[in-house]
């Protein structure tokens, strides 16, 4: 009885509690686990231009889209199941809840088989098409196949991760990516700092920390842990569950997809009029402001529990609510690290480009690029706002709508015409006009929400 208490001890706390306070509980171990995760990419891009050199950066920077899409396929079943999962806790569905795991563990093996078998056959050509070439494309050709090695870690890893955030078990979640993250660091200093094995020591170094990422969450789930009925080496297919956890999980896998379109396009662009240090400024631009997003991407984390927990049990106000706060927050999150980064432009890329003096036209495109951070909230929460209540379409038209309506025409055209500039000022128009209509689609949405008195009835009830 106590250990049954415990664990709907979170659920209630999701359910009942001031929603400022539940912001904070859940918020601070999902950004923490965020930023960390973060770190894992941006300490690669160190070591491989403190110990390698600019050709290596830029060859490594072709590959790293590619490397995200398992990534990207984790995120598909982690969202999905989270959500699922999230759901059926709010709902009380348990014969749901049992079947998550099993069905998570399926998706992520299958996935994980097929994305290396495709991804060791058509490495170089797959490099090529993001415009590498010469000692570049076989530098980005040989990370990315070392990287393919791992892919069911990375998966799995993943996915087993975001259905821990899904329970509200945040600090669980971040202890996990922590561990994996340490490991990730030694490896790669160890590899690339110590025996010189160069972008394979970096891609090795990764899938080290990822593997122990996955064993980690496996024995959250072996001792116990988990607040639902979770066997960790179950291993099956319900069609309805199946069905359910891809289409709310659908969202983020396009979100992945459509960013390897967005790079394939803007790195063609910067190939075409620029230079291989250009090629290694927009990589290095890149992942600082992926870095500098991690804050959001934890309140996203935090987010989708007590979005689809809330949906679940019918409380729309909450729902509503707990967007608003989450959205204000990591707004204001984000000012000051906004503040300082375009500032000090020249501190932060020369941890990855040491020595290197930018002139003024680089450092206009680094504030350009970085002068988005303060709209991408709204963006961000949207993307996992409209998965937790079982509504994935919105989320998956403006992820797909954003790099092919904007992103594909203005890159091949714009930076062609006007120079290597417009790759930033384009990226900066593109998501300022879509921010605009997302604000429209999430207001529609409340208004819905408000007048939906009507009990829920999750399309995977009762799936078997």
């Amino acid at each position: 009885m106590g250990t049954t208490i415990d664990k709907n001890k979170q659920k209630e706390m999701i359910l009942k509690d001031n929603l400022w306070l539940v912001m904070f509980k859940l918020s601070w171990p999902a950004v923490v686990a965020m930023v960390l995760y973060g770190l894992n990419t941006v300490f690669d891009a160190i070591f491989v231009g403190q110990f390698v050199g600019e050709d290596a950066l830029a060859g490594v920077s072709l590959a790293y889209p590619l490397s995200q899409l398992t990534l990207g396929i984790g995120s598909l079943i982690g969202v999905g199941a989270g959500s699922a999962l999230s759901i059926a806790l709010g709902a009380e569905d348990h014969p749901t809840q049992k079947r998550i795991l099993g069905n998570a563990n399926y998706l992520s093996i299958v996935t994980g088989v097929i994305f290396m078998i495709i991804g060791l056959i058509f490495a170089v050509p797959l490099v090529r098409i993001m415009g590498g070439s010469g000692e570049i494309l076989t530098l980005g050709a040989n990370y990315f196949r070392v990287t393919v090695y791992g892919a069911i870690f990375w998966i799995a890893g993943l996915a087993t991760n975001m259905i821990v955030r899904s329970e509200g078990k945040m600090k669980s979640a971040a202890v996990m990516m922590g561990i994996g993250l340490v490991v990730n660091i030694i490896a790669n200093y160890i590899l690339i700092g110590v025996l010189g094995l160069g972008v394979e020591g970096a891609a090795w170094g990764t899938n080290l920390g990822m593997l122990v990422y996955t064993l980690s969450s496996l024995m959250y789930f072996v001792k116990g842990k988990a607040t639902f009925e979770a066997n960790p080496f179950s291993i099956r297919r319900d069609k309805k569950i199946v069905k359910a956890m891809m289409s709310m999980g659908m969202p983020s896998l396009i979100m992945t997809v459509m960013g390897l379109i967005q790079a394939i396009v803007v790195l063609n662009a910067i190939s075409h009029v620029g230079t291989t240090f250009d090629l290694a400024f927009y990589g290095v631009v890149f992942r600082i402001f992926t870095f500098l997003l991690t804050p959001i991407f934890g309140l996203m984390r935090a987010l989708q529990p007590v979005i689809g927990i809330n949906y679940g049990g019918q409380r729309n106000d909450r729902v509503i609510k707990s967007f608003k706060i989450f959205a204000i927050t990591s707004g204001l999150i984000m000012l000051p690290f906004w503040a300082v980064i375009m500032v000090t432009p020249q501190l932060a890329l020369n941890l990855m480009m040491p020595g290197k003096v930018f002139d003024t036209s680089h450092l206009m495109n680094f504030r350009i690029f970085m002068a988005l951070l303060p709209i991408m909230p709204m963006f961000f929460m949207s993307m996992t706002f409209f998965p937790a209540i079982n509504k994935a379409k919105p989320a998956s038209v403006i992820g797909i709508a954003r790099q092919v309506i904007f992103y594909v025409p203005v890159m091949m055209i714009l930076p062609r015409l006007f120079g290597i500039q417009w790759v930033y000022i384009g990226t900066f128009s593109i998501d300022f006009i879509l921010t605009i209509g997302i604000i429209i689609l999430i207001s529609k949405e409340f208004n819905r929400l408000r007048g939906n008195t009507a009990p829920l009835k999750p399309n995977f009830e009762h799936a078997g």
